[in-house]
């Protein structure tokens, strides 16, 4: 393994101008031991000529035959498989970018802390693609977090909130257990809440904003390879997000679900969290801080969401195989007596 070496993941659909500008970022790193494998899903090739014509040695292109489609070829980016011996690794999508210390700034995270694995903040281009684009001042972790380090079971109750890590964001060492591709069919949507229950170790939220995600929902084809209608889609997502909140509500330990609503650790208001439980579990004791509509209409969107919406088998065997790595990751002398 060579230590220092950073492996960027890339994946890219027909978006050769995004993608020359992600890769013109990664060449204006501080940090300039890295090397970046773009993985092209298009069958015209289209971002082949893009990383012939930067003719950097550090790019390689793959062109993926059979079609990944969108969120396998993303999936595909958070692989335990290392053919570079690289020590670390992070995902920059071709529309979203790096800014120039997001290398040089995780790893001093990493060497000084010990944690393997961390979420750095994002600032949002917003109408990404268009010509009214602009980054704004906010970063997609702002009113979430706090800066520092989070043990695995805190960190996954942010989920209760929001949707905890997004692929940019992420920066993580050879060295991290937990386990980031998915492996499970579903949209790249939900696979960032599947990601963030998926770290099963400390993680380290970095608040300074070194990473810019693009935010342009109508241009995007994350999710379009899924035959089913939009709100079929939104209910099945829906559905998925809100079990995963009751799993990971019920697996936290008791002083863990007390504390929810005062946990300085998270920054969302009380009743921001109240109203986080109230959807996820109807009827539960901590949606009594809310006004008697609000607990109302929550608790009736949250069994509609319950009833209406679906779940798969390979979704339940995900969280059964991620349960499993979490319990072996909180009693190691366990797996080691074995």
């Amino acid at each position: 393994m060579t230590e220092g070496l950073v492996h960027v993941r890339t994946p890219t659909y027909r978006r050769p101008d995004a993608l020359a500008r992600c890769l013109r970022k990664l060449q204006a790193q501080t940090w300039d031991n890295w090397i970046c494998t773009v993985y092209d899903d298009d069958a015209g090739r289209s971002a082949e000529a893009v990383c012939r014509d930067l003719n950097d040695p550090r790019i390689e292109y793959v062109h993926n035959d059979p079609q990944k489609f969108a969120s396998k070829n993303i999936d595909y980016c958070f692989t335990a498989d290392n053919p570079h011996g690289a020590g670390y690794f992070c995902v920059a999508e071709d529309d979203n970018y790096l800014l120039p210390s997001f290398m040089e700034e995780n790893i001093a995270i990493i060497r000084k802390t010990g944690a393997q694995v961390v979420l750095r903040n994002q600032l949002v281009e917003h109408a990404a693609g268009t010509p009214d684009a602009r980054v704004g001042t906010v970063g997609v972790l702002d009113g979430l977090f706090r800066e520092g380090p989070y043990d695995a079971e805190s960190f996954r109750l942010v989920l209760m909130m929001g949707i905890g890590v997004s692929n940019g964001g992420l920066f993580w060492s050879g060295e991290a257990s937990s386990d980031l591709e998915i492996g499970h069919p579903c949209t790249a949507t939900l696979q960032e809440y599947l990601r963030t229950f998926a770290i099963n170790e400390p993680i380290y939220v970095a608040m300074e904003p070194l990473a810019v995600w693009a935010e342009n929902a109508e241009q995007t084809t994350r999710n379009a390879e899924l035959r089913s209608g939009y709100i079929r889609r939104e209910l099945n997502l829906k559905k998925s997000i809100q079990k995963l909140q009751r799993i990971v509500w019920c697996d936290a330990l008791p002083t863990a679900r007390r504390n929810y609503l005062t946990n300085p650790l998270f920054m969302p208001s009380i009743e921001e969290r109240a109203r986080s439980i109230a959807k996820a579990i109807p009827l539960h004791r901590h949606g009594r801080n809310l006004p008697l509509l609000d607990r109302i209409e929550l608790t009736a969107r949250g069994w509609a969401i319950r009833m209406l919406g679906k779940t798969t088998g390979e979704f339940d065997r995900f969280v059964a195989e991620r349960k499993a790595r979490q319990r072996l990751a909180s009693h190691p002398s366990v797996s080691d007596a074995r």
